[in-house]
């Protein structure tokens, strides 16, 4: 009989995670070079994650109902089907069906983007509440070793097998995955006495919304999320301009990106595979939480000033070529660290603060709440980009400093009892 494993989740979670990070930091590259600008390519962006904010709910709540892995299951193998999309839209040589069917490709992926929510939910089945931060922290590291190992491989697939290897690579991965979590995935969630309430969807957010903590938990996870949406759909454009690469017609550009991203996701799997269960008992949630958000507002209000030739702004500080990626990757570091601390304790808060029978349906909630976050942000991002570069950042920096605001005055931790 399988038995449900934290080490299993994390690699069937991990390995879903390399398909994402191979295509996401290509799809504004591959956008541009069929000739989509400013808010279009927003909305290419947001398509994955307009439909994971309607599904990831539905997802949450079936996985109380029916179990975590048949849901695991049925999203993975729907994962490697969008991804054969991305890569047959790559080779299109009509750049409108081109766009298109890589809109639909991503509006897929996103309804069938329920592996993070029941991954989540199954990792709290299995870890008593005291440890479910750490836990938690062990999806946050799939995040970052798969936005390492996914775009190196979307790199080096791109180099080797042109514009649709990188879609064909995830899309293996992901049937790969499949296969590996029907044969080694055990189920983990155990008969309950408390019957699940089959609610409607939208009065699903409203009984999740109205509980006392959850409710704020949710609205700071949507504006942390909207704000690394903000950056993860401009940065390739940010650092294309700022550099002067070509990225439309440069395969050096592309790979610039993705490398870029690689980074990031060294940074993160580092910070929450050794620091998180530290920092959250020195700390507590909230208060990690909090300086999680300001070092990402510091690292947003940097970012887009950081420029590669000296007849651009701030002078002698950016005469160097050289200089300016040193700075661009302190700054990034700083973000990836930001970013890196604020999913696992947030979400360990929120798994403690709810009701067992309902795990699934209120973390669905949450990620719904990311997902709608991730469909306005990169509009909002690329649209403001083509009208003022740093005015997304900036934005996002005032954004960030008064979600911290929010933090302090509601989720402060209560007194221990005498």
């Amino acid at each position: 009989m399988r038995k449900a494993s934290v080490l299993v989740i994390f690699l069937t979670v991990f390995i879903d995670l390399i398909g994402f990070g191979i295509v996401v930091p290509l799809v504004p590259v591959y956008s541009r070079h069929f000739g989509a600008e400013g808010f279009m390519i927003g909305v290419i962006i947001a398509a994955f994650s307009a439909m994971q904010f309607l599904f990831a709910p539905v997802w949450g709540k079936l996985s109380d109902k029916h179990g975590r892995r048949p849901i695991l299951l049925l999203s993975t193998a729907g994962a490697a089907l969008s991804y054969v999309l991305f890569a047959l839209s790559a080779k299109l040589e009509n750049p409108h069906a081109a766009i298109w069917l890589m809109i639909i490709s991503r509006a897929f992926a996103g309804v069938c983007g329920g592996n993070i929510v029941v991954a989540q939910a199954y990792i709290a089945d299995i870890t008593p509440p005291e440890n479910r931060s750490r836990k938690m922290g062990l999806i946050g590291m799939a995040f970052g070793l798969g936005f390492i190992c996914g775009p190196i491989l979307g790199g080096l697939s791109l180099h080797h097998l042109g514009e649709s290897g990188p879609g064909w690579v995830a899309a293996a991965l992901c049937a790969g995955n499949f296969l590996l979590a029907l044969s080694i995935l055990g189920e983990s969630r155990q008969p309950s006495s408390e019957p699940v309430a089959d609610r409607p969807h939208w009065h699903q957010w409203r009984h999740t919304l109205s509980q006392p903590g959850v409710g704020t938990l949710v609205v700071v996870f949507f504006w942390a999320t909207f704000c690394f949406s903000c950056f993860e759909s401009t940065l390739p454009l940010i650092v294309s301009d700022n550099f002067h690469l070509d990225i439309r017609s440069s395969e050096t550009s592309a790979t610039t990106v993705v490398y870029l991203f690689a980074y990031c996701g060294i940074i993160g799997a580092f910070v929450q595979g050794g620091l998180i269960g530290r920092m959250v008992k020195a700390m507590g949630e909230s208060k990690l939480i909090g300086f999680s958000l300001v070092l990402t507002a510091v690292s947003m209000a940097i970012l887009p000033f950081i420029k590669g030739s000296e007849q651009l702004s701030w002078g002698i500080l950016f005469k160097s070529q050289g200089m300016a990626w040193v700075l661009m990757l302190i700054a990034l570091a700083l973000l990836s660290i930001g970013t890196s601390l604020t999913r696992p304790p947030l979400f360990g808060l929120l798994s403690n603060l709810t009701p067992p029978a309902e795990q699934g349906a209120n973390i669905g909630v949450a990620q719904g709440a990311g997902s709608l976050a991730r469909i306005a942000g990169p509009i909002f991002a690329t649209t403001l980009l083509a009208v003022k570069p740093a005015l997304p950042y900036l934005l996002c920096t005032v954004i960030l400093l008064a979600t911290t605001s929010l933090v302090l005055m509601r989720l402060r931790p209560k007194p221990a009892q005498p």
